[in-house]
């Protein structure tokens, strides 16, 4: 027996824990402790030779903070690291799912609960599918397609929202003065869905452009003239067949299978649908 070791040190000292280092990722959505500022990562940078992220809360405004410790990922304590050298055609780090989620070995997927998220149209709900489908079947929440939101405040009447039947809807082009705008303010003013409906957007034309242009090998989206259709206007500059639905279909389908993890899509949609299902899964 070390003697030494006996008494008040041996049994008072806490033992020292290491944070898990994280390397910094575009889109992450972190928590800095001090300030309490919540926000997605839209870029990382050094200054005065040390590495400075951004992030940008779900208002869209920004603020900077040194790497290091002071952060929470998922609620958990971590010490922020600076990025990881890029890997091409990288997908989801071994344990987690394609939204940086930690992956839950063996648990099946839950029985669809009442809430629901809604989104504009097909290529929106496999897009969120494939990058939080997995949270989303162990949460219960169903995503459903709602073919434009014209007719949106009929559609929350009959879904009747209440405490247990929340919805969820991640609108496009959701920007002030827009017809959605609009429309957004004419359901939030409707019975019951103050509390029990939370409506939500990004400010792209169409779902396509929350895909990041390097992921696509490109600088930046290409601008379509107004009054021209935008999804043929796109696969036009790509050099893509365009003239069918089929056509916009297939093109869709290579867009969405570029798309590996949460770090390929722009922050402005990562943290609405967070937004959405944490409204959805917290009591």
């Amino acid at each position: 027996m070390d003697y030494q070791n006996w008494g008040p040190r041996g049994i008072s000292a806490p033992a020292r824990t290491e944070l898990p280092e994280v390397p910094v990722e575009r889109g992450m959505v972190l928590e800095e402790v001090q300030s309490g500022w919540v926000g997605a990562v839209t870029r990382v940078e050094k200054s005065g030779g040390m590495h400075v992220v951004a992030l940008e809360d779900r208002r869209g405004k920004s603020r900077s903070f040194r790497l290091g410790f002071g952060f929470l990922l998922e609620g958990q304590p971590i010490r922020l690291m600076p990025p990881a050298p890029a890997r091409a055609g990288a997908g989801p780090a071994a344990g987690r799912t394609a939204s940086g989620s930690v992956r839950v070995a063996g648990q099946r997927a839950q029985v669809a609960k009442a809430s629901r998220i809604w989104v504009e149209g097909k290529h929106d709900a496999e897009l969120v599918e494939k990058v939080w489908g997995d949270d989303l079947r162990v949460e219960g929440i169903v995503v459903e397609p709602l073919h434009g939101i014209d007719d949106l405040t009929a559609a929350v009447a009959d879904f009747r929202p209440g405490p247990g039947r929340r919805l969820g809807v991640l609108v496009d082009h959701l920007v002030p003065d827009s017809k959605e705008s609009r429309i957004a303010e004419a359901v939030m003013a409707s019975p019951g869905a103050a509390g029990n409906v939370l409506i939500v957007g990004h400010p792209y034309v169409d779902v396509w452009q929350a895909i990041r242009p390097a992921v696509l090998g490109i600088q930046q989206w290409p601008a379509i003239p107004r009054g021209q259709d935008w999804k043929t206007g796109i696969l036009k500059a790509f050099g893509w067949p365009h003239s069918s639905k089929e056509d916009i279909g297939l093109g869709w389908q290579k867009l969405l299978g570029a798309v590996r993890t949460y770090a390929d899509l722009e922050p402005s949609l990562l943290g609405r649908v967070e937004e959405v299902i944490d409204f959805l899964t917290v009591p």
